[in-house]
């Protein structure tokens, strides 16, 4: 891995940083009559993915992740590069 994080290992292969399509999960439910919803998330391109597709997101709950020695890294990218909601700083400070 080199030691890189995330969104530069996916742009050194030449690959969007994020290349997920919510097509597919968009159809799935419209075929089961959901046209609204609350989405449980801390990734904004998930919600503007599904209202892309013509679902309404009523709101968005983030999810509560604690952070540790082994993931604090990964979580600092998602929320400094890729502008997911993390509340995770406290933790780290915390004894």
């Amino acid at each position: 891995d080199a030691g890189r994080d995330t969104v530069d290992a996916n742009l050194d292969l030449g690959l969007p940083i994020d290349s997920r399509d919510y097509g597919t999960g968009a159809q799935i439910l419209a075929d089961l009559g959901i046209k609204s919803m609350r989405l449980l998330t801390n990734n904004p391109a998930k919600r503007a993915g599904l209202e892309g597709y013509g679902l309404s997101i009523t709101e968005r709950v983030p999810m509560e992740i604690d952070a540790n020695d082994h993931n604090v890294a990964y979580l600092h990218t998602k929320s400094e590069r890729m502008g997911h909601t993390l509340s995770f700083e406290a933790q780290e400070n915390t004894p």
